[in-house]
């Protein structure tokens, strides 16, 4: 089994009423989908599969918002835990997400 990771990074507009309420909705479907916040606009999914990769982006497809641009990005575990990240003096450490599984039957 190969682990994998789907990121998803979004620029939605944020202009009016209705583009804020869709901004919101596309991130609490992420977030209900068990999609976790790397920044602002940067979502990540673990994966057990490239099917169940093939399905979040379907169901991403679905609740696509009208305006906007989203970009999602598959990769393997290994491949993301080999990311840099680069922080300033002046900011906190970010919370790392644990790399184990929990599996519910």
């Amino acid at each position: 089994m190969r682990v994998m990771r789907l990121m998803v990074l979004f620029d939605l507009p944020t202009g009016n009423k209705a583009e804020r309420k869709s901004y919101a909705e596309f991130r609490k479907f992420l977030v209900k989908d068990g999609y976790y916040m790397e920044q602002f606009s940067v979502y990540s999914r673990l994966l057990l599969t490239r099917e169940s990769a093939a399905s979040h982006i379907a169901r991403l497809r679905e609740h696509l918002p009208d305006a906007g641009e989203v970009t999602v990005i598959q990769m393997t575990e290994k491949q993301y835990e080999d990311r840099i990240v680069l922080l300033s003096d002046r900011k906190e450490e970010p919370l790392e997400q644990s790399a184990q599984l929990t599996l519910v039957l």
